[in-house]
């Protein structure tokens, strides 16, 4: 059996790791990180080349079934793969953490997108930490706010004219988290509601803190698509 996952997150790292060596699995990651980190079994870098170029590599190398572990907001490959293992005529199943849930003390700011977030900022706040990564940060690149951007890799123009970059990678704890609202006097966190352990305990760390949240909301799965919501129950469906 030749699982193909779809894959850059931690939970398609445990994944492959959890159906190594019975099942044959390569890894695919889009190559936006410079330095990924990397799963076992086979790994392939780079984008298919849309739709066509997924369904050619899938029958090309003899796929049994597609799992898309991708980010929550990579919303374009899920649709690709969506799209393409309906057309390959493969099974796929979608692997996501479940969002995050507010919980009493927070001040959460629900948006539909960045440029929503951008918009929602006024009256919220002056000194923002944005952990949104460096992809889209032209939404903010008008905000008068200064701008704390955590990201794994550099980021490139268009950006605030008001921001200093944190380099860094989760998983993040919570007291450094507490640290970093103080040493930079953060008084507003904008996030996507990614999900997971590794970058929650900002979450907590602006509750105590009584600093407002403004969360970008996750796109839904392709329509169809099933959903498994941890490593097991995926794993579980390749061996069912």
């Amino acid at each position: 059996m030749h699982i193909l996952v779809l894959g850059g997150t931690a939970e398609a790292r445990a994944l492959a790791a959890a159906l190594h060596p019975e099942v044959r699995v390569t890894s695919s990651l889009a190559g936006r990180v410079a330095s990924p980190r990397l799963p076992v079994g086979t790994v392939r870098i780079g984008g298919f080349g849309g739709v066509q170029g997924l369904v050619d590599w899938v029958r090309a190398h003899h796929v049994d079934a597609v799992i898309d572990a991708t980010h929550p907001f990579a919303e374009r490959i899920s649709f690709n793969a969506a799209r393409a293992a309906a057309t390959a005529h493969v099974p796929l199943l979608a692997l996501r953490r479940p969002g995050w849930v507010p919980v009493e003390g927070d001040d959460w700011h629900s948006v539909g997108s960045l440029a929503e977030a951008a918009r929602a900022l006024d009256g919220l706040g002056e000194r923002v930490f944005l952990t949104t990564g460096r992809m889209g940060l032209a939404a903010f690149a008008d905000c008068p706010q200064w701008f704390l951007l955590r990201s794994v890799d550099a980021p490139e123009a268009p950006m605030p004219a008001r921001t200093e970059v944190l380099l860094d990678r989760g998983p993040f704890t919570l007291d450094g988290e507490r640290g970093l609202l103080r040493a930079h006097r953060v008084d507003l966190l904008v996030t996507k509601d990614s999900g997971g352990a590794a970058t929650a305990p900002k979450l907590r760390a602006a509750r105590e803190a009584g600093i407002p949240v403004v969360v970008v909301r996750r796109p839904p799965v392709p329509a169809g698509v099933r959903v498994a919501a941890t490593v097991e129950e995926a794993a579980a469906w390749v061996h069912g």
